[in-house]
């Protein structure tokens, strides 16, 4: 079963990541050997051009980072597509049909952080009255409706780290059944604040050494990253009739839950194995039909050890390895949380387009345990079936399947 009725392609991809700023830029930085920081941040100097063009100074004072950062990938996403008209809004298409699905994790935390610390410092009326608009989870689909013109579902999907992954799948099942023509879809978030990095600190889920090193023997955690993705999502049909360049399609999309622990992944990776075997059989494909694994990745022994039992479980041939080429950008780009799956989205759509699988950046011993093939250095391949994995705390899994169209 397809993801449904209609065959859903992308047309046009955003990212505003520590890899880049713009789709090309980020895919270049993935090429790249990062340096060792802990904490993976947007270059400032490339982004400001870039807020300029979409957002008035006044309304960036309104809005959390992460709504800015979407706005921005969004903008991207939408001009690459061919639907972006004067002044920057929608063209080309019917705005009442167009879907905006945002995903975040944390969502406005560090404006909340903020604002209470002003709040407690100098009294309630220090309080911004933009506060609740700032923090919402729902501010960076607001924001991409609002400077688009999309006036069609607007929606905001909030699993944690997974989210990213499951509002493109979201958004790609409110197209194919008719609920709209165009979807801008995928995440963003901003969230290295001191008080969000010194809990991630402090349940020792970051990097002490300030490499991300995915799959290697001396992982040691993740690198905190912000960051947007977006994908702009229409039918076939509808994009061949406007003459669009399509970049892939989504063939299919799995979820499901660990429901084992709030933050640790079900150590024999069952939970992600079923999300994995799920999105397999809406596409009706099998094991040997996938060319390469977009790995969730992240860096820390726990997770690492459990996607790749998940994968060895659905992927493995006769001796237990993985055939499918694995590879992980948070080498580069760092962990950017509910962003993640969404800029890992582009950077797949750049694998197809180049014919490269990007490596995994940092991880130079892979553990021998994990009987993965990890990409460590950049692999042409013959672009294929593609299966995207994003996993977050909660337990949440989603994997979406895409693919060249053929």
């Amino acid at each position: 079963m397809p993801i449904g009725p209609r065959r859903i392609v992308v047309t046009g991809i955003g990212a505003v990541s520590p890899a880049g700023v713009g789709a090309q830029a980020t895919w270049q930085g993935l090429l790249a050997v990062p340096a060792a920081e802990r904490l993976r941040q947007v270059d400032a100097a490339a982004l400001e051009p870039r807020l300029e063009a979409y957002l008035a100074v006044r309304d960036r004072r309104r809005m959390d980072r992460f709504a800015q950062l979407a706005v921005v990938a969004a903008g991207e996403a939408l001009e690459a597509a061919g639907l972006l008209g004067d002044g920057a809004r929608l063209a080309g298409t019917d705005p009442d049909r167009v879907a905006a699905v945002i995903g975040t994790g944390l969502a406005g935390l560090p404006s909340f952080g903020a604002n209470a610390i002003a709040g407690h410092e100098r009294g309630a009326r220090r309080v911004s009255p933009f506060t609740v608009p700032m923090v919402m989870p729902n501010a960076a689909a607001a924001a991409v409706s609002l400077r688009f013109g999309s006036c069609g579902p607007c929606e905001a999907v909030t699993t944690a780290c997974a989210a990213g992954a499951h509002s493109i799948a979201h958004a790609a099942r409110l197209v194919s059944w008719g609920l709209a023509d165009v979807a801008i879809a995928g995440g963003a978030e901003s969230c290295l604040d001191d008080t969000t990095v010194a809990g991630f600190a402090n349940m020792t889920a970051l990097s002490s050494s300030g490499v991300s090193r995915p799959f290697d023997l001396a992982r040691d955690g993740f690198c905190a990253a912000e960051g947007a993705g977006v994908l702009v999502l229409e039918t076939l049909q509808g994009a061949r009739a406007r003459g669009a360049t399509v970049l892939m399609e989504i063939l299919a999309a799995g979820s499901s839950s660990d429901a084992h622990h709030l933050t640790a992944p079900r150590p024999d990776g069952a939970g992600a194995e079923r999300c994995l075997r799920g999105a397999l059989a809406e596409a009706g494909m099998k094991p040997s039909d996938i060319g390469q694994v977009n790995a969730h990745g992240t860096s820390t022994p726990l997770n690492d050890a459990a996607e790749a039992a998940a994968l060895r479980a659905v992927l493995a041939d006769a001796d237990g390895s993985v055939v499918a080429p694995v590879t992980s950008v948070k080498g580069v780009t760092g962990h950017a949380l509910g962003a993640a799956g969404a800029i890992e989205a582009v950077t797949v759509a750049l694998s197809i387009e180049h014919g490269i699988i990007p490596p995994t950046a940092g991880t130079t011993d892979v553990d021998p345990a994990l009987q993965l093939d990890v990409v460590t250095r950049s692999r042409p391949w013959t672009p294929g079936p593609v299966l995207s994995n994003s996993f977050g705390f909660g337990g949440h899994n989603a994997t979406v399947l895409f693919a060249p169209v053929g």
